[in-house]
């Protein structure tokens, strides 16, 4: 049944062999940056490259600042520590993501509570939000409690599902409203706007992923993104030990973080945002070609965009009719050299997730029994 599918694939891609999903390209400047770091010496935390790479991606974004990480774990961990995130509080987050975004709310001590998405951009739902918050939250002092836990709710952390934005204005007034701070998990989604604004600078803090399968990548890496001058510097001082700065003393004024991104990693990441455009025009165009193709192909539905958006499709996706119609096409797919894959195990569904609250994630349930990523890298 799915024939006509991995033959199409595979001369979209120009492979007779083996389709990735989601491959590194590297077509500019990225051998000279490196060789230039190399020769410098600078390969560790310090370097040209490192300031370069926060500006030119704080330009890119309309952020104020930027300041790099390891990775975007580190990114999104720092985040929530900068916005008072403690332990035993509550997170407002999704169950369909990536468990990095779990992984960093249990960093601090914190706990999850999953609310659904929305079937029109895979993302956290403002509805499924304020309906949680209606039924089980109250406002006390300036902050919000969970009536039934008694835990303060800190944090709402929505991600940008395969670069596809969420409804994050909506989120931003329930935040406001609700005294809870707003980090950004853009960890897909670099390129992406929502409404004419880039995605990872409509909360306190944002957080983007460079990982090697990402749109760009610097192998490993991360970013946060402010539109706060003070907290960024302060992030910055975190992510670098807290070490006071000092020509020869080591002295160090608070608990940091070893999360500083190498010179070298920056060099690579300078490279790719030089060709992001380039990138995202092509990977644009292959959703465009997928939407078109998927039109004649019987309970195989593509998904696009959702409306004010402008995403970078960084994993395209495919909702099939149910989970038998998933598995069979995951099966014959992977079996015929396309690599596809089902969205991540669900966050509370995993052993050390499954005991957190959650609104019964209606929508998510559904997705997760439907949805397959297809290849979708950057086409030469």
């Amino acid at each position: 049944m799915y024939s006509q599918v991995v033959d199409f694939i595979h001369q979209l891609f120009g492979k007779d062999d083996f389709v990735p999903l989601h491959a590194p390209v590297f077509i500019g400047n990225e051998k000279k940056y490196l060789n230039e770091c190399i020769d410098t010496t600078y390969v560790s935390s310090v370097g040209k490259f490192v300031d370069r790479f926060e500006d030119e991606m704080a330009a890119y974004t309309g952020a104020k600042r930027a300041v790099v990480c390891v990775n975007g774990t580190n990114a999104l961990h720092m985040a929530m520590l900068l916005v008072g995130v403690e332990r035993d509080d509550e997170v407002l987050t999704q169950a369909l993501t990536f468990i990095a975004t779990c992984n960093a709310i249990s960093y601090i001590g914190a706990h999850p509570v999953f609310i659904d998405v929305d079937k029109e951009t895979l993302g956290l739902s403002p509805q499924a939000v304020e309906n949680w918050l209606l039924k089980n939250a109250e406002v006390r002092e300036g902050a919000c409690y969970n009536k039934r836990t008694g835990r303060r709710v800190k944090a709402c952390v929505p991600m940008h599902t395969f670069g596809h934005p969420v409804k994050i204005d909506k989120l931003v007034e329930l935040c406001s409203e609700w005294h809870i701070e707003l980090v950004e998990d853009a960890a897909e989604s670099i390129g992406s706007f929502y409404k004419g604004k880039h995605t990872g600078t409509f909360g306190k803090v944002g957080a983007i992923s460079f990982n090697g399968n990402k749109t760009i990548t610097t192998g490993g890496g991360g970013m946060l993104l402010f539109q706060d001058e003070d907290l960024a510097k302060w992030a910055k001082h975190l992510t670098t030990q807290a070490k006071l700065p000092h020509r020869w003393a080591f002295v160090h004024d608070h608990i940091g973080y070893n999360y500083r991104m190498p010179n070298i990693n920056a060099a690579l990441g300078c490279a790719q945002l030089e060709n992001v455009e380039q990138f995202i025009r092509n990977k644009r165009e292959t959703a465009q070609i997928y939407a078109e193709f998927f039109q004649n192909v019987p309970d195989v539905a593509f998904f696009t965009e959702p409306v004010d958006c402008r995403s970078n499709y960084w994993l395209n996706v495919v909702i099939l009719k149910d989970r038998a119609a998933q598995q069979e096409f995951l099966e014959y797919t992977n079996d015929h050299g396309i690599m596809t894959r089902p969205v991540w195990e669900l966050m509370n569904h995993l052993e050390m997730f499954k005991y957190c609250e959650t609104d019964g994630l209606k929508n998510t349930e559904w997705l997760a029994d439907r949805i397959v990523n297809i290849p979708s890298s950057v086409r030469l």
